[in-house]
């Protein structure tokens, strides 16, 4: 995150925020660190597709979508969703493909939006996320930007979703798919695992006066690959550790 996203975020909160929501903003933006697991997938890997709990089919974003997806918003509606609906529709005005949306098949709604990018808009993504990602090779994706309206949530549709838009990464040439996810996560990480996601990677991150300072990335997962096995339940132990 850059001046561009940090002052977008500010402007939000004064717009719509209480006055300690603005204290905290800038608190976070003076200092603060994060953590985010990258998570890899192989395209041919097997995987049983998880089930959500509506029926639903993927296919790439359309113009009518938008008003579904981020329009009519409550007034009551939280500092965190207005940031990620702002962000996303940011993002969207870049034009960096592909958007993809999971349908709703009772009634036609989109009720779910990622990105799925490959090695092709690697000066777009290197640009608008500042190196927050790695530079793709010819044969890998990146999935990002998830974004389950409010109404739609807790139906399972982000792993179920994943996997059907990981499927799409073939027929664009990838072999494997990565994603990034915060630490604290825990609801995203055991949907990405439900998916066939598995960590290879942890990023840092840290900001200082609102600007990104510092970026490391730690390459030795192995203890936390292995707590990740599937014959285990308790494979997001580790994670959260």
């Amino acid at each position: 995150m850059g001046l561009r996203d940090s002052a977008r975020e500010l402007w939000h909160e004064v717009r719509h925020g209480a006055p300690s929501g603005v204290y905290g903003l800038v608190a976070r933006q003076v200092y603060r660190e994060w953590y985010a697991y990258g998570l890899r997938r192989d395209v041919d890997l097997a995987v049983k597709a998880p089930t959500a709990r509506i029926p639903i089919a993927v296919r790439e974003l359309l113009e009518a979508d938008l008003p579904f997806l981020f329009g009519g918003q409550s007034p009551s509606i939280s500092r965190q969703a207005r940031l990620e609906i702002a962000h996303r529709v940011s993002f969207l005005a870049e034009r960096v493909p592909t958007p993809y949306v999971a349908v709703d098949l009772r009634c036609g709604r989109p009720c779910f939006l990622q990105w799925l990018m490959t090695a092709k808009s690697n000066e777009e993504i290197q640009r608008y996320f500042r190196g927050r990602f790695p530079v793709l090779a010819h044969d890998e994706g990146l999935l990002e930007y998830a974004y389950t309206p409010a109404e739609y949530r807790g139906n399972g549709i982000m792993p179920a979703a994943m996997a059907l838009i990981t499927e799409r990464a073939g027929e664009v040439g990838c072999r494997s798919v990565m994603t990034f996810v915060l630490r604290e996560n825990a609801a995203a990480l055991q949907g990405c695992a439900k998916a066939g996601f598995m960590p290879f990677v942890v990023r840092s991150d840290r900001h200082f006066l609102f600007r990104l300072i510092r970026r490391r990335s730690i390459t030795d997962l192995t203890e936390v690959v292995r707590s990740c096995s599937p014959v285990r339940d308790s494979r997001q132990t580790a994670l959260e550790s």
